[in-house]
């Protein structure tokens, strides 16, 4: 990762409340998290195409509060 030039900028208690870059830094900013959002999407995948795809023995919510009682027995 590039290391970009910045400054804080802090209020009257000293917290940070800002920070400034330069504007060219700020484009490659842009275009690296564009170049990242693309590549995220790519990455997603179509879930509805697995819906009905395994049949359940058990209701998912009853099996998902059996879960939870068990692990709240272990937790006490």
């Amino acid at each position: 990762m590039r290391n970009f030039k910045k400054k804080i900028v802090t209020d009257e208690t000293m917290r940070p409340v800002a920070v400034l870059i330069y504007y060219e830094d700020w484009q490659e900013i842009e275009k690296l998290l564009a170049i990242a959002q693309l590549k995220t999407e790519e990455q997603k995948v179509d879930l509805a195409k697995y819906a009905g795809t395994i049949k359940l023995s058990i209701d998912p919510l009853e099996y998902q509060q059996q879960i939870r009682d068990e692990c709240s027995i272990i937790d006490n």
